[in-house]
């Protein structure tokens, strides 16, 4: 089986740099995982490679045009009988949560749209939607808007790639993280508080259940303090 292929397409390509650190990048040079950078203006044409035009309709601000990221995208897509995911980067899209990276970790290639300005031409997204190897999601990490989808791919990238067989050292660490889904019955918590050495620190000291050696004493706590931090995430 081949390693699971992300392409980011951005006209700032050098926005991706982070992907080359941690343990991202040590996933890449154990060939775990392959990551492509592609620069859209490489398929825009004109002199000054503009991939950007006026709203139809009016408004303020400019519509990403729709045959350079479609040449893009295509150029990414050229084997007849691979099975591609194209991630559209929108304020307007599902928002991402854990159970989604759970999902997109096991995508055999997985394509980044980072639209800019008011976003890409809404073609773009209907074109692929209709291709039969395609699958479209449009995404958001949040409610709230940044000035491109860059920001949303690294995030959405490193959230995926930590789940990947071989990644991350010890994969018994990623069952006891906030939102765990490795066991699908339990209830969806986030992670208790962790403290390491000095057991007194500024007149703050460890939970002494933790320094007891008691390891069902500890689970017992671990747990109460998730269900805790918990609830009051939802008040």
């Amino acid at each position: 089986m081949n390693s699971p292929r992300f392409d980011v397409i951005s006209i700032f390509p050098e926005y991706m740099q982070p992907l080359s650190l941690s343990l991202v990048g040590k996933a890449q040079e154990k060939s775990l995982i392959e990551i492509n950078v592609t620069d859209l203006r490489d398929f825009a044409e004109g002199l000054h490679k503009s991939v950007d035009d006026t709203p139809y309709g009016g408004g303020a601000g400019m519509v990403m045009s729709p045959e350079p990221w479609a040449q893009a995208i295509d150029s990414l897509s050229d084997d007849p009988e691979g099975n591609y995911e194209l991630i559209v980067l929108t304020p307007a899209g599902k928002k991402f949560d854990q159970a989604m990276a759970y999902e997109l970790a096991t995508k055999e290639h997985l394509i980044f749209a980072c639209g800019r300005y008011e976003g890409i031409d809404y073609r773009v997204t209907e074109h692929f939607r209709s291709k039969r190897n395609f699958t479209v999601r449009e995404i958001s990490i949040g409610d709230y808007v940044l000035n491109g989808g860059e920001v949303a791919a690294l995030v959405i990238l490193e959230a995926i790639i930590r789940l990947i067989p071989g990644v991350i050292g010890n994969p018994a660490s990623l069952e006891e993280e906030s939102h765990s889904l490795s066991d699908e019955s339990a209830e969806q918590l986030v992670e208790y508080p962790s403290y390491t050495k000095p057991a007194m620190w500024r007149e703050l000291e460890v939970p002494s259940v933790l320094l007891s050696g008691n390891h069902g004493e500890i689970a017992r706590w671990r747990m109460e303090q998730s269900k805790a931090r918990t609830k009051k995430l939802s008040e």
